[in-house]
């Protein structure tokens, strides 16, 4: 896979779709590699003529590499608490502008932004740091991270912190199986020897525990965007499952609800994953929302 050099780090990127087709950049979650997004995913976004852009967060898969670096998450924490500036080696606003850097080096000038989960805050926060940037803003099973949103069930939030009982590929793969079944979608059943070998090809392109330590620091030294948000001036739709426990759905709500003109669509029996068979109910909505902004945008003569 390609890589460049943005933001003072390594990206490994991948391309597809047209070279001539509306550029869109897709953003993965927490400890999400680049190929966790089902093939069926950007092949459906390329096959509508889009130009799709993804790539590997820092910290996971083939990308950069902050080693030996291990925030101390209860002094993250504290100073929160106390208001001084958290001791992490990075932000997701820092994440938000790789995502910019890559587009400079790629020589595109604006792209629709779409992220999940930890990749819809950092597009959030592309839009709001970089809104000449974005076309338009795509939030999928994300957060504004306000405080006074519903927690995760415990369910969900024990299955995310659990550590697998060993390192060997079967062992974080099974894990990993088991993992997802909790905040899966119970709408959308998966073929589960198909997700595990995913899993398994995963952790053979890069397994990288450390890396998440860190980037669970840089969510939680980033400020909430609530308010931020509010100032957005940039066309947004907002997509969320109605059966998330990991991020409710007043989540999803909440970010429409903070941005002027957002569109929102809850899907039924969706969770927090991004099962083959909920594809088309998710790449649908995008794939026409982009074509009413494109279509604006040829109509205001934008370039």
């Amino acid at each position: 896979m390609p890589r460049l050099t943005a933001n003072n780090i390594d990206i490994t990127y991948e391309l597809s779709g047209p070279p001539s087709g509306p550029p869109i950049v897709i953003i993965q979650g927490y400890t999400s590699q680049m190929t966790s997004w089902p093939d069926e995913f950007h092949e459906a976004l390329a096959s509508a003529g889009l130009r799709v852009i993804r790539f590997d967060n820092r910290d996971i898969g083939l990308g950069h590499k902050h080693d030996g670096i291990m925030p101390d998450l209860r002094a993250v924490a504290a100073a929160i608490k106390e208001g001084t500036t958290p001791p992490v080696p990075y932000t997701l606003n820092d994440m938000a502008d790789d995502v910019v850097a890559m587009l400079d080096a790629l020589n595109i000038k604006s792209a629709h932004i779409a992220g999940a989960s930890m990749g819809g805050m950092i597009a959030q926060l592309v839009a709001i740091r970089h809104p000449e940037r974005t076309r338009s803003l795509i939030s999928l099973m994300s957060t504004t991270s306000d405080p006074s949103l519903p927690r995760s069930d415990t369910a969900a939030q024990e299955a995310l912190t659990q550590k697998p009982p060993a390192e060997d590929k079967d062992s974080v793969a099974d894990h990993a199986v088991k993992t997802r079944l909790v905040i899966a979608s119970p709408g959308y059943p998966e073929d589960q020897a198909k997700v595990r070998a995913r899993f398994a090809q995963n952790y053979d392109r890069s397994y990288y525990p450390q890396g998440g330590l860190r980037q669970w620091a840089a969510i939680m030294a980033t400020p909430p965007r609530t308010e931020q948000l509010k100032k957005l001036n940039v066309r947004t739709l907002v997509l969320h499952g109605e059966a998330d426990i990991l991020i409710k759905p007043e989540a999803g709500r909440h970010t429409a609800e903070c941005i002027k003109g957002a569109e929102l669509k809850l899907i039924k029996g969706w969770g927090h994953n991004m099962p083959i068979a909920a594809v088309p109910d998710i790449t649908g909505p995008m794939i026409d929302f982009i074509q009413r902004v494109e279509a604006g945008r040829t109509r205001s003569g934008s370039d």
